[in-house]
């Protein structure tokens, strides 16, 4: 019975790619003072009954390093998608011309900058402490494994590759937050 205690490090590593992808959504809606078409993903418009992701009422377009446009399908909708994209937190007035919202993206000052980096240093860490929480997971399941008779060498073997596999995704979360800082603070 002790050779079927197996832990599927595969699903551990699956689950901490998956944090790795929360924080670069999260990263992408950072605004960085220069336009992109992901910082409006997280806005929400009520259309049709039911909250609508602005980018699926309208064609999203970056024609230019400091302007975001969205051609709005639905002329109805025009209003409610300005008003959302203005209520947001975005911190840009959107400017209507006919079903074209154009969100002309200011220039960042260095303070905003700042206070940029420290939000993307919080998801950092918070897509950190996950993953330490899928590896607490997989610490859990060896500890289980070894109460249920699991040889002491898998043990160790699987206690090491979980171990790697972590400091493999925590140094990537750096890797990527110092990209973003970098970017934040390019002027």
């Amino acid at each position: 019975m002790a050779e079927d205690i197996e832990i599927d490090t595969d699903d551990l590593e699956r689950r901490m790619k998956g944090a790795m992808e929360s924080l670069r959504g999260e990263f992408a809606s950072l605004r960085t003072g220069r336009a992109s078409a992901s910082m409006i993903e997280p806005v929400q418009v009520e259309a049709y009954g039911q909250m609508t992701p602005v980018n699926q009422l309208g064609t999203v377009n970056v024609p230019e390093p400091r302007m975001v446009t969205i051609n709005i399908w639905d002329k109805g909708m025009v209003n409610k998608v300005e008003k959302a994209l203005r209520e947001s937190g975005l911190g840009i007035n959107p400017q209507t011309n006919g079903t074209i919202i154009m969100l002309p993206i200011p220039e960042l000052n260095e303070e905003r900058r700042r206070e940029l980096t420290k939000v993307a240093a919080q998801y950092a860490e918070s897509a950190r402490v996950s993953i330490r929480n899928v590896r607490r997971d997989g610490m859990d399941q060896v500890k289980k494994g070894k109460a249920n008779g699991m040889p002491e060498d898998d043990q160790k073997l699987y206690e090491t590759e979980i171990q790697s596999l972590t400091d493999r995704m925590i140094a990537s979360v750096d890797e990527a937050l110092t990209a973003k800082q970098a970017e934040i603070m390019q002027v």
